[in-house]
């Protein structure tokens, strides 16, 4: 961009040039089945993702060896077998700057130290099924720097658990707390009846009769008598973290007012 400007000053290409050329910097093509956009953690200020669903290993390979925009990225719900398939067709110098994350489905690259921010989200999950959508809310976040306690197993089931987590997330001050549960989903309105901060809720599929898949947990928590509960979709645990993002960013920015 900078080179781009420098050609437009100068008097070297018009604007129409620069404006053209500044779009083509936007997107990263590998392919035909690939056009990346390079801008988007500098525009949104969330960690870069690459969904692996729905992608074969050559794509994935594609965007790992050759996606040269971005210090640092994710690649999620990357199952363990698949990552098996690719890790010895990933290139040295990216592989060992890597970590996969088995139980969150999760490998991250990252080739820059990441800088590390001032907030704090609470994690808590109703029961251990829940732990690998936890884990993606959790990898999420850090990759943006922000530091997390979690706290799991602690469902409406056996409350007399929840209360003294409940007690320890307050005293380490977090800002956002979010919750996952399934079954039937009655966790975010407990935490959220307790605590006086946002309260991210996060559906996921695990039981079974009417609580399979998910839906009855999502209904409840759309539902919830608690209010200001945000409630993500089934099983986004990534979608969860990015909004705890967004809210942490907002409070930074009104700090440095």
């Amino acid at each position: 961009m900078r080179d781009i400007l420098k050609k437009l000053i100068d008097g070297e290409i018009s604007i129409d040039d620069a404006e053209s050329q500044l779009k083509i910097t936007q997107i990263q093509e590998l392919g035909d089945n690939i056009k990346f956009d390079v801008s988007r953690e500098n525009r949104t200020g969330i960690p870069e993702a690459v969904y692996a669903q729905g992608k074969t290993d050559e794509d994935l390979l594609n965007i790992i060896n050759n996606i040269n925009s971005t210090n640092n990225l994710m690649i999620t719900r990357l199952p363990e077998d698949r990552f098996n398939n690719i890790q010895n067709y990933i290139n040295e110098n990216i592989l060992e700057n890597s970590n996969y994350y088995k139980e969150a489905s999760i490998l991250t690259i990252n080739k820059t130290e990441i800088k590390k921010s001032k907030g704090k989200v609470g994690i808590i999950t109703a029961g251990t099924a829940d732990i690998p959508i936890a884990e993606e809310s959790r990898i999420t976040l850090e990759q943006a720097g922000y530091t997390v306690i979690k706290t799991y197993d602690v469902g409406v089931a056996g409350i007399h658990r929840l209360i003294d987590k409940i007690s320890y997330l307050l005293e380490e001050q977090v800002d956002v707390v979010i919750t996952l549960a399934g079954m039937e989903g009655a966790l975010p309105s407990v935490v959220a009846g307790i605590v006086d901060m946002p309260v991210i809720a996060v559906p996921t599929s695990t039981g079974y009769g009417v609580g399979e898949k998910g839906f009855t947990a999502l209904f409840a928590m759309l539902q919830s008598c608690a209010p200001g509960i945000a409630t993500m979709n089934i099983d986004n645990g990534y979608g969860a973290g990015v909004y705890a993002i967004t809210i942490l960013k907002q409070i930074e920015k009104r700090v440095n007012e």
